[in-house]
């Protein structure tokens, strides 16, 4: 019950920080474009062309729209679940990181960063609206601020589902795991909805989170006799 709380607690805060501001755009627009430029600079592939790419298949840009929407919040939920009822020991390792990264992404994403849709004269579009379903509607309206691309909390989370399987399990088919945060990284690029750095600095996020919390545990650890 404590657990439900917090978590539940923890979720209700985000859903309600995501939504402010959300008309607030300025640099929004201008700091994506300097996302692009830098990506370009440092040689990583333009997510115009995975989208381009998916948008060839149908059945492809339904899977990737379905994706990004459908399992972003129950993997994490199942995982946290799993976690606590067979891994205790492990869980507030995790579950530490999970909120370190959740907590800096709420404030980095102030920090204004339009998704690639917005950048239509570029050539992106919104794969919701192609192969629907869409949870965006107008700038101000929906589930979430459309200007906090920056970092993506859909691969933050995805990573801690599979890097967590991946670390507690012991079972030989724990790498399949790996699979949600890589197609996760590729459909919410191939979407519109990031950019590949989104992804990176979550990812980033994540790793500084889990070693805080294994420093913290070590310094309060007994010292031996």
């Amino acid at each position: 019950l404590h657990e439900l709380v917090v978590l539940t607690g923890l979720y209700g805060l985000w859903r309600t920080a995501k939504k402010l501001p959300l008309t607030q755009a300025e640099g929004a627009i201008e700091r994506a474009r300097r996302i692009v430029e830098f990506q370009e600079a440092i040689g990583l592939p333009t997510e115009l062309s995975l989208q381009e790419f998916v948008v060839r298949y149908d059945w492809l840009g339904w899977f990737s729209a379905a994706y990004y929407i459908g399992m972003h919040v129950p993997a994490l939920f199942a995982f946290l679940i799993w976690m606590f009822v067979w891994h205790r020991d492990a869980y507030p390792h995790w579950r530490n990181g999970l909120v370190f990264l959740t907590g800096t992404c709420l404030v980095i994403r102030f920090w204004r960063v339009a998704p690639p849709r917005f950048l239509v004269d570029l050539g992106y579009e919104d794969l919701s609206e192609i192969f629907g379903p869409s949870i965006y509607g107008p700038v101000g309206t929906g589930v979430s601020d459309q200007f906090a691309a920056m970092p993506s909390i859909h691969v933050g989370w995805a990573a801690v589902v599979s890097f967590g399987v991946v670390a507690v399990s012991t079972s030989p088919w724990r790498w399949l795991a790996t699979l949600h945060v890589i197609i996760t990284m590729v459909v919410v690029s191939a979407s519109g909805n990031h950019w590949w750095l989104d992804g990176i600095v979550a990812i980033g996020l994540l790793v500084i989170g889990l070693l805080l919390d294994s420093a913290v545990r070590r310094r309060r650890a007994p010292t031996p006799a």
